[in-house]
């Protein structure tokens, strides 16, 4: 089992979940975060940290795309250890639906 970030942290990025892992394993996007599934010990301390709800383990149900988009962009995207600020407009779109669909960017965050 690893943990996985879903679509719920685009847009909203609040950071929170990097200031508790024990291993780095986080990857900065434009727009959202992402977990590296090779890395993650399965601790499961930045779960309760998401405000929106995003990180799940890979265990429930219609998680393989979202280990998939964290595996891939885990390997292009760049390592975040430290929180910085979230989006301003972060609250606005923290209970959107179909985030991913609208919004998702392949850019790599900017630090």
């Amino acid at each position: 089992m690893t943990y996985v970030v879903t679509e719920a942290c685009i847009k909203c990025k609040y950071m929170d979940c990097i200031e508790v892992c024990p291993v780095d394993c986080f990857y900065e996007g434009e727009n959202m975060l992402v977990i590296n599934p090779d890395e993650c010990i399965d601790c499961g301390v930045c779960e309760p940290e998401c405000p929106p709800k995003a990180i799940v383990p890979d265990t429930e149900k219609g998680m393989e795309q979202w280990l998939e988009v964290n595996r891939t962009y885990a390997a292009e995207w760049p390592n975040i250890t430290r929180k910085g600020e979230a989006p301003a407009d972060a609250d606005q779109f923290k209970d959107e639906p179909e985030k991913f669909a609208k919004y998702f960017s392949k850019n790599p965050g900017k630090r």
